[in-house]
C-alpha cells in the first residue's frame, strides 16, 4: 500500500501512517505532525524524493503499512550522518521545533525543550500539549 499526500487532510494523512503502529508515543507524535499546519511535515515526507539509504528515509515503507521513520528522522535532525549526501532538513524555526518535539516524543532524539517551546506560537503550543497528554494517557485528544 502506498500512501501519498493527495487531497486528504493532515489528520487523515496521519491516520494512514498509523496503521499497525501500537506505540502510543509514536501515535501521538504522528498525530501531532498531522494536526500541525494541516500535515505540513507529513506532506513533505510523502512527496519529496528521498534518495537516502532506507534507514534515513522519512517514511518507512518496508512493512505492511508505511509509517514515519522516527529513527531516520532523528539521525537527520541531529546530522549524525554528515558523510552522506543527506541534505539538512529545512523549515522555519517553529516548523523544525514541532518536528523535533514530535521526534523526541517517540524517544528517538533528545530535545532542548526550552529552545523548542520558545519557537512555538500559542496554537502550536496547544497542539504539543495535547500530543504530550495523548502520549502519556493513551487517550486521543
Amino acid at each position: 500500500m502506498t500512501t501519498v499526500a493527495d487531497d486528504r487532510t493532515g489528520e487523515q494523512l496521519a491516520e494512514s501512517l498509523l496503521q499497525g503502529v501500537g506505540n502510543e508515543w509514536m501515535r501521538a507524535a504522528t498525530r501531532l505532525l498531522g494536526k500541525h499546519r494541516d500535515g505540513y511535515w507529513l506532506r513533505r515526507f510523502l512527496t519529496e524524493q528521498d534518495s537516502q539509504p532506507e534507514h534515513l528515509q522519512y517514511v518507512d515503507r518496508s512493512g505492511t503499512h508505511p509509517s514515519v521513520n522516527w529513527i531516520g528522522l532523528a539521525h537527520r535532525l541531529m546530522n549524525e550522518f554528515p558523510l552522506t549526501d543527506a541534505p539538512p532538513i529545512q523549515g522555519s524555526r517553529s516548523e523544525l521545533a514541532v518536528l523535533r518535539i514530535a521526534t523526541s516524543l517517540t524517544g528517538a532524539a533528545p530535545l532542548n525543550l526550552k529552545a523548542a517551546l520558545e519557537a512555538l506560537d500559542e496554537t502550536e503550543l496547544d497542539l504539543v500539549q495535547r500530543a504530550i497528554t495523548e502520549a502519556a494517557t493513551g487517550e486521543e485528544g
